[in-house]
């Protein structure tokens, strides 16, 4: 069977009723419409079962549907013995499904949680890293033809993995569809906005490009053409802002420093005032992280940068506390007290206040400090689109400039063409 066309089905109560916006017809519809599919409709309806008719509706003319919600504990959840039944076979326990969401929940996985293991016989779980509602893929038959099934749980947080990570590579791998090539770059610090005008200057005709939006990063997706016409696009995207925002593949910021310190087999570790840790979270976000990672100081007040790290107080009171001498002494001061192969240090004004003409809200200071090595600093301005966004970019751009550091890279080279952050 030939897989062309492609309807997406949004489950959720909360969606028609206006409490809570639909995230997932444009990512999803986005996607499918790269990958070569026709995307012939999208409808959101809610958890009462309308779902069925909807759903029996347009087996007979569509090839591919993906369904989001309905995947919970509770009586309104029916996606799956809907899709049983339209598939003609019993809800089954899928035992990768149970263990796991037993490791999530123990003994309460007996009652309402237990169905959340139980799948239309035949179809394949998809694993939810995020949480308690395992997937599941399939194919419905109807007549002599087979359609497509894939059904996930509604929380973006939840959904958006599992269809980037699991379900696009099964459905790539269905014939039929124009299957366009693709290469995806990870991207760090620009605003989608500023992306997306960026690409509108530089793509060659035949080539089209998404992206997709998450909390470190936006992944950006370049379609159509040959692979060196896309590496193309990627090195001119380069050239205007700086080498280190777009790097080839999925990677994620602190990867691009902890595979860096695995493969040298060293040490960091880090002094954070305006991050309040935000680093240092980071940094032990992946298990084993202590072979990298000794530890950090949330120093946020002057007198914990001097009795934590050794921060001078001629030098707050001269230079003040948002400064790259600052900075310099907080790394120093790290990295004396752990011993550590390298320090980092952020000290910054995340606001919405505390600013000023001379250090306005947004403007942070870095420091890296090594044995053997000239500590350096390097002073960045970003766009305050609340105290949250500064305290993240800020550990971003920390994470990125010090594998540079390590690298011996001058970071004021590095940092040049930063001006859309």
């Amino acid at each position: 069977m030939l897989y062309k066309t492609a309807s997406l089905f949004v489950i959720g109560t909360e969606l028609t009723r206006g409490v809570i916006a639909d995230k997932h017809c444009q990512v999803v519809s986005s996607q499918l419409t790269q990958l070569g599919y026709r995307v012939e409709r999208m409808v959101i309806v809610p958890d009462d079962g309308t779902i069925d008719s909807a759903l029996s509706a347009c087996l007979d003319t569509c090839d591919v549907v993906i369904l989001t919600g309905g995947l919970g504990p509770t009586s309104d959840d029916l996606t799956r013995s809907i899709v049983a039944t339209l598939a003609k076979v019993p809800l089954v326990r899928d035992q990768s499904a149970f263990e796991a969401l037993y490791a999530r929940i123990g003994e309460r996985i007996w009652g309402a949680n237990e169905q959340q293991a139980m799948l239309p016989s035949g179809f394949e779980s998809i694993a939810n890293p995020h949480g308690t509602a395992a997937g599941f893929k399939g194919f419905i038959p109807v007549g002599e033809r087979s359609v497509a099934c894939v059904a996930m749980p509604g929380p973006p947080r939840e959904m958006d993995p599992m269809f980037f990570d699991e379900v696009l590579p099964w459905l790539a791998q269905l014939i039929g569809h124009n299957d366009f090539s693709r290469t995806e770059y990870s991207t760090f610090l620009l605003a989608e906005a500023k992306l997306e005008e960026l690409c509108r200057q530089v793509a060659p005709e035949g080539i089209q490009w998404g992206t997709r939006f998450q909390d470190l990063k936006i992944s950006l997706y370049l379609v159509g053409d040959s692979e060196e016409r896309r590496q193309e696009m990627a090195q001119s995207l380069r050239s205007l802002v700086g080498p280190a925002l777009i790097v080839d593949g999925d990677v994620m910021p602190a990867a691009l420093l902890t595979d860096l310190l695995r493969s040298k087999a060293q040490t960091i570790s880090c002094a954070e005032s305006c991050t309040s840790g935000y680093v240092a979270k980071l940094l032990t976000d992946e298990g084993g992280s202590s072979s990298w990672f000794w530890g950090g100081a949330a120093t946020y007040s002057n007198d914990a940068k001097m009795k934590m790290l050794g921060v001078k107080e001629r030098t707050l009171r001269t230079y003040g506390a948002v400064s790259g001498e600052c900075a310099s002494e907080m790394a120093e001061g790290i990295l004396e007290v752990s011993g550590t192969d390298y320090a980092l240090s952020i000290t910054g004004i995340a606001g919405p206040a505390g600013g000023s003409a001379e250090k306005p809200v947004g403007m942070v200071w870095v420091g890296f400090a090594a044995k053997g090595r000239k500590t350096q600093t390097v002073k960045l301005q970003f766009t305050s689109w609340g105290r949250v966004s500064v305290r993240r970019k800020a550990s971003v751009a920390a994470l990125i400039l010090a594998g540079k550091y390590i690298n011996g890279d001058a970071l004021l080279d590095t940092v040049r063409k930063w001006q859309y952050i």
